[in-house]
């Protein structure tokens, strides 16, 4: 069973459960899907072949790279996950607590979607921009001059070449747009539809909650996809700013060019959206009554 979400999750299962869920998430997708991010990441990039056939796209690079090129960045991207998803959903809780209605424990449309921008931009902030940036820049890397080795000589190398903060948090104007409004869409459209069924009494089943999950998987990706190509431009080894990457898209592409990639993004999005609602609310189910059970005050 998942949780009935009439209870208020505390803030440190929230952070626990977060955390563990986007470690879950992280290495079922990536490590089953890490061709489809692959594949997605080279073709927002200038890529030289017109195909956005991911199949097309894989079987290139496996070709002319081996298949442990589609795992580049892969680690980076892991680590970013886990602690990506352990702040936005301590972050998300928080606000929804401070503006919950006092009555039916739901938030308005309006509020969620807010409150998914606000943990956003935190998310981007403290975890996702960083990581994001040198998994882009591998990749990036592994097309021409192959000089990074793995996810820790790329951070040393970039903040050498760049300095601390123009390394790692280069392109995060992009990629807190595009982390905003994924985050806002994803966690705004699973508590708009939990709130929904709670209201009606539709019981949380991990059927329920997984189905939640992969719809507001897919949304995401027709609704964000165009920060999500801006982001990896600006985060190429090379690097754009937003002006650059916005004018760099529509050379080469025109206005579908923001939409490039969107269906291998799609395979590993929406699967992803399951699982990490599903683990999300798991764990929580699982640590509550723990938590709470040792937060009690001790009998005289």
């Amino acid at each position: 069973m998942v949780s009935d979400g009439n209870s208020d999750k505390s803030l440190l299962v929230s952070l626990i459960a977060g955390g563990t869920a986007g470690g879950i998430e992280a290495t079922v997708t990536y490590l089953k899907l890490a061709a489809f991010e692959y594949a997605k990441t080279r073709v927002q990039l200038h890529e030289d072949s017109p195909t956005q056939n991911p199949f097309r796209v894989i079987r290139n690079v496996i070709q002319q790279e081996g298949p442990g090129a589609l795992y580049k960045g892969c680690s980076a991207l892991i680590v970013g996950t886990v602690a990506k998803d352990a702040i936005r959903f301590i972050s998300f809780d928080s606000i929804k607590l401070a503006f919950k209605d006092p009555q039916t424990g739901t938030l308005s449309p309006a509020r969620n979607l807010l409150a998914g921008i606000a943990s956003g931009v935190v998310a981007s902030t403290f975890a996702v921009t960083p990581t994001e940036r040198i998994k882009t820049a591998m990749i990036d890397d592994a097309r021409y001059t192959k000089r990074f080795t793995s996810p820790w000589h790329a951070t040393k190398t970039l903040i050498a070449e760049h300095g601390l903060l123009r390394a790692l948090y280069r392109g995060y104007i992009t990629t807190t747009l595009k982390q905003a409004s994924t985050t806002s869409v994803r966690l705004g459209t699973y508590n708009i539809l939990k709130d929904f069924e709670r209201l009606r009494d539709i019981p949380q089943t991990t059927a329920t909650t997984f189905a939640n999950g992969a719809v507001a998987g897919t949304i995401v990706v027709a609704v964000t996809q165009p920060f999500d190509t801006l982001k990896t431009r600006a985060q190429s080894v090379r690097g754009a700013g937003l002006k650059e990457a916005f004018t760099s898209v529509i050379a080469d592409y025109g206005v579908r060019g923001f939409w490039r990639g969107s269906t291998m993004r799609l395979g590993r999005t929406v699967l992803a959206g399951g699982i990490l609602f599903t683990s999300y609310e798991w764990v929580a189910a699982l640590l509550t009554p723990i938590l709470d059970k040792r937060m009690l005050p001790a009998s005289e």
